[in-house]
């Protein structure tokens, strides 16, 4: 007679302990970041960088990434509680303990620095600590409750993998390196304002100030307007001195008019606001993906 398979699950609910935690590390955000990883590492070695190489920073990226957003869910339990769009996950539901979400989120992060040390370089696992360091103590703990600009200066976390998959294919950053950063740096803004002119009444109740929410929906749009507006010059900077020509340049700039319509037009229909956002997924990876494929397609 052949027994029964043993499941482990927190004895609190019915979910396995492998699924809370693998939502404790948000891996479809995950996903975007690395979209801006492997172009960079494609755009500075000017061609395939070497599958073990990809393999290593990305799991080194992932690591990284996915212990940021633990900590980052220890630190925002009261407000995903009060969110409709949040109330369900692991410390909201109490799948997990606070103490064991911020362990598993800093041995997420320490295990991404000296995997990357090991397999890449120095400054790539800095680089990527920093991105973590940076999520964790200037958005999540300094700039989300206090300010309407959380994401703006937050969001230069979420621009760091450009950075590290430059740096570790060269051992440097190098100025493209730093365009792609902007690129994902002023794209941040409208994609995640977005998601608060959707969950408005969500993010007032729970006390966070998102930019919707304070001055309204109609002026926020201005705003997301005019970072549209850098967001395209940055792209367009990057083929004016980056390594990338023609195939890159007739992507961003046809993906660019669609993305500033759709900017434009979310003014007069803010009920488009989650077709906006998820368009903007798809217009930051069509943008890396052209990289990639025109440095390999021209190399």
């Amino acid at each position: 007679m052949t027994s029964p398979a043993v499941r482990i699950t927190n004895p609190r609910t019915d979910t396995p302990l492998l699924k809370t935690y693998i939502e404790l590390m948000k891996l479809r955000i995950i996903e975007l970041l690395l979209i801006t990883t492997l172009p960079a590492m494609v755009a500075a070695a000017e061609g395939w960088p070497g599958w073990w190489l990809v393999f290593a920073t990305l799991l080194g990226g992932t690591l990284s990434s996915a212990g940021a957003n633990a900590i980052n869910q220890a630190i925002d339990a009261d407000i995903d509680a009060m969110m409709s769009r949040t109330r369900s996950r692991p410390l909201p539901t109490d799948r997990v303990s606070t103490r064991a979400v911020l362990v598993f989120g800093s041995a997420l992060g320490a295990a991404g620095f000296f995997w990357l040390c090991a397999t890449t370089n120095l400054l790539a696992a800095v680089l990527s600590t920093i991105g973590l360091l940076a999520y964790v103590f200037i958005y999540s703990l300094l700039l989300k409750r206090t300010t309407t600009q959380n994401i703006v200066i937050g969001g230069a976390a979420g621009a760091v993998p450009a950075l590290v998959g430059w740096a570790a294919v060269t051992g440097s950053v190098g100025l493209p390196a730093w365009i792609m950063f902007a690129i994902v740096f002023f794209w941040t803004p409208p994609h995640f304002w977005a998601l608060a002119v959707r969950y408005r009444d969500d993010y007032d109740r729970a006390g966070v100030p998102m930019l919707p929410v304070v001055v309204g929906e109609r002026r926020a749009m201005e705003h997301m307007v005019a970072y549209t507006v850098a967001l395209i010059g940055m792209t367009l900077l990057l083929y004016a001195t980056g390594p990338v020509g023609w195939v890159y340049l007739l992507v961003a700039v046809t993906a660019g008019i669609g993305f500033f319509l759709g900017t434009w037009a979310l003014r007069d229909h803010p009920e488009a606001a989650m077709k906006y956002f998820t368009y903007s997924n798809v217009y930051l990876s069509v943008i890396f993906i052209a990289i990639a494929v025109d440095v390999l397609v021209l190399a």
